[in-house]
C-alpha cells in the first residue's frame, strides 16, 4: 500500500523556475526602489534565480537616459545590497536589462510608450510594481487598462502570457477607501492577478511559523486555549519618523503597522491548518482567523486599546504642532473561535522605544502545582515561553525550567535557542527577494487578499474612530521608554505584564 502523501511536503513550491518576464516599476526614483527592489532583483540575478532573458523598466518623472538610470541604480545597489556581494562585471550583465521611461503617471501617453518598450523587449509575461504614493494606485491601473496593458482575458493567458500587478500598502486608509481601491484595481486586473505585498509575510521567521506549527507534532497539540495563557506580538523601533513626518502624520501607528503587518502576523500564528499547502487554501485560513477577531464596541475601546505619542513628534518636520497622531499603539485582541476563546493577544508597536526588535512571545500556562523551589522566587512568575524572533536576528527560543546543580531541588529558567544564521549557514533571502519570486511564479500564498484587507479594517476601525473622537493627552511617553504607562496598566488589569526583550 502506497504511503500517504504529506500535503505540507511540497518541494516543488521551492523549486519552481521563474519564467521569462518584464518587470515595470512605477516610482523608480523612490526610496523603495533603490533600497529594496533593485537590490533584491540584482541579488536574485546573482543567485541565478532570474531567467537569462528578463527586463526591468523603471518609470518616474525625472528625466534620465537608460545609461543614467543604470549608473544611478549601481550606486544604490552598492549601498543597500544586504549581502555586500556587488560585482562590477556581474552588474554590467544585469544592467543591460535595465531600461527607463520618464513620464507622468497622469499622462495617457506614458502608457503608450511603455507598451512600445514592452514590445521591444519581447516579453509576454509582465509584472507591474506600484512603488508610488497610494494616491496613484487607481491612476496607474486605469492608465494600464486604457492602453490595453491590463490583465489578459482568460482565454488568452495560456498563449499570451500573464499580466500581474503588485501593490504596496497601505491598501486604503479605512474600510470604505479599501473597498473603493479594490473596485478600481479589479476593473483592470482580476483578484487572482492582484498581489498586495506585505513584506512582513516574506520574513523567514514569519514563514517558519507554518513549518514550526504544522511540521512538528510536539507543538501543535499545545497551540490552543488549554495550554496557552496569552500571546504578545511586539514591533518596537528605536528611530522616530526619520523625515517621513508628513506621511506618518496621516497614517499613525495603527494604520501603518497594526492594520496590515501585525494583524497578518497574528493571523499566521493563530490560523487553523490548511488542508493542503496551496495559496488559496492557506489564505482562506488566514482570512477566517481575521474574521474571528472580536470587533470592539465603542465603549470597550478605552479598556482594550492604548494610543501614545512620543515627546518631540510634534516638532518633527512636516508634522502639525498640535498633531493627535499616535506613534504608539497597544491593543488587547480576542479571537472568538473554538481554539482561542478567552486567550488575550496583546499587540503593540511604537517609535522611539529603547531598542529595535520584533517578536512573538507565546506564554504557556504554569504547572498546576508548584512542587519545587526556585532561586528566582515563585515559578509562576517565570512561565514557559516560546519566542519567535523576527528581527533583527531571526530565530526561535524556548524557555523552560531546569534543576540547578548541587544539592536540593531548586529550579531556574534556561533557554533552548535556534538561530537561522548559525543553524543553516549562508544568507537568508530578504523578504523582497522571496516575495518578488513568488509574484513572478504566480504563488500568492504570502500575499494579502481582498477579503483579508477588509477584515483587518473592520477590526481596527472602531479603535480609529474612538481615538479620533477623543482629545488624547499627547505626548504621553518619553523617547527611549517602552511607551505610555496606560499600556502597562492595560495588561496589569488582566494580571499580565509586557515582556521587553
Amino acid at each position: 500500500m502506497a504511503e500517504a502523501q504529506n500535503p505540507f511536503a511540497d518541494p516543488l513550491r521551492f523549486e519552481r523556475r521563474v519564467p521569462e518576464c518584464a518587470i515595470v516599476i512605477f516610482g523608480a526614483s523612490g526610496d523603495l526602489t533603490k533600497r529594496k527592489l533593485i537590490p533584491a532583483l540584482y541579488q536574485l540575478a546573482l543567485d541565478r534565480k532570474l531567467p537569462a532573458s528578463f527586463a526591468i523598466i523603471g518609470n518616474s518623472r525625472t528625466p534620465l537616459t537608460d545609461e543614467a538610470f543604470r549608473d544611478k541604480m549601481a550606486g544604490e545597489v552598492k549601498e543597500f545590497l544586504e549581502s555586500g556581494d556587488f560585482n562590477p562585471e556581474q552588474w554590467k550583465n544585469f544592467a543591460a536589462n535595465l531600461h527607463y521611461i520618464a513620464g507622468d503617471m497622469n499622462d495617457p501617453a506614458l502608457y503608450k510608450t511603455i507598451a512600445e518598450k514592452l514590445a521591444t523587449v519581447g516579453q509576454r509575461n509582465i509584472l507591474y510594481y506600484l512603488s508610488t504614493q497610494p494616491s496613484y494606485y487607481s491612476t496607474v491601473a486605469a492608465g494600464l487598462g486604457a492602453a490595453g496593458l491590463g490583465a489578459l482575458p482568460p482565454g488568452q493567458t495560456s498563449s499570451g502570457g500573464w499580466r500581474r500587478i503588485v501593490v504596496e500598502k497601505p491598501f486604503g486608509h479605512d474600510l470604505k477607501s479599501a473597498r473603493e481601491l479594490n473596485g478600481q484595481l479589479q476593473a483592470v486586473f482580476p483578484e487572482q492577478e492582484i498581489y498586495r505585498i506585505d513584506h512582513y509575510l516574506g520574513k523567514e521567521t514569519v514563514q517558519n511559523i507554518l513549518a514550526f506549527r504544522f511540521g512538528n507534532g510536539i507543538f501543535e497539540p499545545l497551540w490552543n486555549r488549554r495550554y496557552v495563557n496569552h500571546v504578545q506580538i511586539t514591533a518596537a523601533e528605536a528611530i522616530g519618523v526619520e523625515g517621513r513626518g508628513a506621511y506618518y502624520q496621516e497614517a499613525g501607528a495603527l494604520r501603518d503597522m497594526v492594520q496590515n503587518h501585525l494583524l497578518q502576523v497574528l493571523a499566521t500564528v493563530a490560523m487553523e491548518p490548511a488542508a493542503v499547502f496551496e495559496p488559496n487554501a492557506v489564505r482562506d485560513e488566514r482570512a477566517k482567523l481575521l474574521r474571528s477577531i472580536k470587533i470592539m464596541p465603542p465603549e470597550e475601546v478605552p479598556q482594550f486599546a492604548v494610543a501614545g505619542q512620543y515627546n518631540g513628534f510634534r516638532s518633527e518636520p512636516g508634522v502639525n504642532p498640535a498633531s493627535p497622531t499616535e506613534t504608539f499603539a497597544a491593543i488587547n485582541f480576542y479571537v472568538d473561535n473554538w481554539r482561542w476563546a478567552g486567550v488575550p493577544f496583546f499587540v503593540r508597536t511604537g517609535k522611539k522605544m529603547p531598542k529595535r526588535y520584533t517578536d512573538i512571545a507565546i506564554q504557556f500556562n504554569s504547572a498546576p502545582l508548584t512542587l519545587f523551589a526556585s532561586g528566582d522566587g515563585d515559578l509562576s512568575t517565570r512561565p514557559n515561553l516560546l519566542i519567535l524572533k523576527i528581527q533583527p536576528e531571526e530565530g526561535i527560543s524556548l524557555r523552560f525550567f531546569s534543576k540547578q546543580p548541587g544539592s536540593g531541588m531548586h529550579l531556574r529558567p534556561v533557554s533552548m535557542d535556534f538561530k537561522y544564521g548559525s543553524s543553516f549557514g549562508g544568507r537568508s533571502p530578504s523578504a523582497y527577494e522571496t516575495l518578488l519570486v513568488d509574484a513572478m511564479i504566480g504563488d500568492a500564498t504570502l500575499y494579502t487578499r481582498q477579503d483579508m484587507v477588509e477584515a483587518s479594517w473592520k477590526v481596527v476601525e472602531p479603535i480609529m474612530e474612538d481615538w479620533k473622537s477623543r482629545n488624547p493627552k499627547f505626548p504621553n511617553y518619553e523617547p527611549g521608554s517602552w511607551g505610555p504607562a496606560e499600556a502597562d496598566a492595560m495588561l496589569a488589569r488582566t494580571g499580565h505584564h509586557w515582556r521587553n526583550a
